[in-house]
């Protein structure tokens, strides 16, 4: 209702600004009331395209990035659809060209402004206890603790506990009822206010399940079930009948498979194509300079990992002296008769202040990023992607637990980590980075890496 509003006020708006308040002469002679008539008309089908973008769904709620840009796709597509509405009607719609652009800017401005109106309304509520969900959570998993503490600001997570079934761990400081089984709370709870049930771990005695499960159905009540090893339920998940009768459920190591990985390959073929015309000359200048600083090779190859454990030549320009060329931190190191500075450098994060390996230029071509550049290569052979886990040496993630479900997709020129920090996150932090990544991937979140990357780099952020 409130989109509904917002783009009706835009395209009031719109006319008033360029039919009452603008003298010049209009195209058509199209009265206020006929054209609001026949934009009601057609409105509904621009709210159809906000739902069909996803607009409507609970998940968005969260995600303001991603909300901002879907309004501003729909409100473009929406506008396609009015012009496109206009084009087959008899009668015109439009008394001037600058009415449709007039409200396309106004929607999208007052879209966003009624979806912040709606938000804080919503806080507003939840403050004062209006709008919220009751839920029972129920097990001893470790997750219940922590739902505990995720769910216990009410003005934000929309969810008051009334309870915890069977917690025989510490609930923290929350002020949370206990019981020890269900029975207990319905007894205690005479008329339980409940919304929703969320069970945390399956019980041995498949009855309490079936009962906790039979009184969501008999009385409307929401449930779910939280497992407890949430590391295998992320990324992609497909339910299906096994043999025709046995419900399965299939989990994929990484939302990046099928058709995704076609998709994927073509953006990188198409963006790394790009990318080495439009660098081709900086590309030459810097080997011009690179060889001038004091010869050697102009690239630097080392072994690195990428999908299925498979081993490449990762190619980029040389920074270090070549001296040092092939050699591990600790080993360059040692040759200049400095080992002490190994342990410092581990410790910050594979980074020390004024490196003496590095060359003046090479400083240069780390803060710019620009010795990235010949990766470009790596992406056309299908080494990599554009984007991605980074590509680590096997040393690296040799000690990894998780490093099969990290390899499971390309590694990438760029990806989470590098636009979250960089070297300013510690290596648990951008590998955590990018598991979100392998059990998350979609075309939409490889835009929003890349986009955020020139971002980055422009930046110089966490650019050593």
């Amino acid at each position: 209702m409130g989109d509904f509003f917002a783009l009706v006020a835009a395209f009031v708006a719109a006319y008033i600004l360029r039919v009452k308040l603008d003298p010049r002469p209009l195209l058509q002679p199209v009265g206020a009331e006929t054209y609001l008539v026949i934009f009601l008309t057609i409105l509904p089908f621009w709210i159809l395209i906000f739902a069909w973008l996803g607009l409507y769904n609970a998940s968005i709620y969260e995600k303001r990035f991603k909300e901002f840009s879907r309004l501003l796709v729909g409100s473009f597509i929406g506008l396609l659809f009015v012009i496109f509405w206009d084009f087959i009607a008899k009668a015109p719609i439009f008394p001037a060209r600058l009415v449709p652009i007039y409200g396309f800017a106004f929607g999208f401005l007052f879209l966003l402004v009624i979806r912040t109106l709606a938000r804080f309304t919503r806080v507003m509520l939840f403050r004062q206890g209006v709008g919220l969900t009751h839920v029972l959570l129920v097990g001893n998993s470790h997750m219940t603790p922590e739902l505990v503490d995720w769910l216990a600001d009410e003005r934000r997570s929309g969810y008051k506990i009334i309870g915890v079934v069977g917690q025989k761990r510490t609930i923290g400081d929350r002020e949370v009822p206990v019981y020890s089984s269900f029975k207990q709370f319905l007894e205690t709870a005479k008329t339980p206010n409940l919304h929703g049930i969320i069970q945390t771990e399956m019980y041995a005695d498949d009855l309490k399940n079936v009962e906790l499960l039979s009184y969501a159905q008999e009385h409307h009540v929401g449930y779910r079930f939280v497992p407890s090893t949430t590391g295998l339920f992320v990324g992609n998940i497909e339910v299906e009948l096994f043999r025709a009768s046995v419900p399965v459920i299939t989990v994929h190591q990484t939302a990046l498979f099928g058709w995704g990985r076609v998709v994927k390959r073509i953006s990188d073929l198409i963006c790394a194509t790009v990318l080495l015309i439009l660098g081709a000359l900086p590309m030459l200048v810097i080997a011009i300079c690179i060889k001038l600083s004091g010869g050697g090779s102009v690239f630097f190859r080392h072994e690195r990992l990428t999908r299925f454990d498979q081993r490449f030549k990762v190619i980029k320009f040389r920074t270090q002296y070549a001296k040092y060329d092939g050699t591990t931190p600790e080993q360059a190191f040692a040759m200049m008769g400095r080992p002490e500075l190994a342990k410092p450098y581990r410790e910050n994060g594979d980074f020390i202040a004024d490196d003496p390996r590095i060359t003046p230029i090479g400083h240069f071509l780390r803060a710019t990023s620009l010795d990235e550049l010949p990766q470009i290569i790596n992406v056309l052979r299908g080494d990599i992607s554009m984007v991605g886990p980074r590509a680590l040496i096997p040393e690296e993630l040799a000690a990894y637990k998780k490093r099969h479900t990290i390899l499971s997709v390309k590694s990438g020129v760029t990806g989470l980590a590098q636009i979250s920090g960089r070297r300013d996150i510690t290596f648990e932090e951008r590998r955590t980075l990018d598991l979100y990544y392998v059990q998350n991937w979609s075309l939409w979140l490889d835009i929003v890496i890349l986009a955020k990357t020139v971002r980055t780099v422009l930046r110089a952020r966490g650019a050593r």
